[in-house]
């Protein structure tokens, strides 16, 4: 993957993180501690689970190696088509509740997609000790800034930021199923 590309995949797949880090700025108390927890819990999940999905990508490479391209080109797009829809579905965000158990729940939950995200960069290819620090560092900062703009703009910001995300994931994975196509290398 190419710079550009990393950079577009990591604010896509924080899109999710930063959407509820806008939905706890809209709660009540601790601005700045609520940052900080909301940037490191979901910047570390977001950057452990592609490793998680790669590393489950990379041992069944081996049964998979002729549609790999293919695979990568629907895990991206359903994970894309998921947080359009999700984005579609235009419910009101309401604060949420920021104890451990809450940012577990919410951490797992947003970082799932980064999870189908490393199976198909395990597909494609990717940069494995590049791409989920980049992941976890733009995570970390979209989710302290959301907290911030949450506090002061709400919930408009949110479903906007996810629809432009899932559709840079479709993206993505489009351009890797037809590089492997052009390149004559698929069936």
């Amino acid at each position: 993957m190419q710079f550009w590309e990393i950079i577009l995949t990591s604010l896509a797949l924080s899109a999710d993180a930063f959407a509820v880090s806008v939905s706890i700025g809209m709660g009540t108390g601790g601005l700045l501690k609520n940052a900080f927890r909301a940037g490191i819990w979901f910047g570390a999940f977001q950057g452990i689970m592609p490793l998680i999905g790669f590393l489950i990508g990379r041992s069944a490479a081996v049964f998979i190696e002729s549609i790999d391209h293919w695979l990568a080109f629907i895990l991206l797009f359903a994970v894309g088509a998921n947080m359009i829809r999700e984005a579609l579905k235009n419910e009101p965000q309401t604060g949420y509740d920021t104890g451990r158990k809450e940012m577990l729940t919410l951490a797992v939950a947003t970082s799932i997609d980064a999870l189908a995200a490393g199976m198909g960069l395990a597909f494609a290819g990717g940069n494995m000790a590049l791409i989920p620090s980049a992941i976890a560092a733009v995570t970390f900062i979209m989710s302290f800034a959301g907290v911030y703009i949450g506090k002061f703009f709400g919930s408009k910001l949110c479903s906007h930021a996810q629809k432009a995300a899932g559709a840079a994931l479709i993206l993505i994975g489009a351009k890797i199923l037809f590089e492997h196509l052009l390149t004559g290398a698929g069936n």
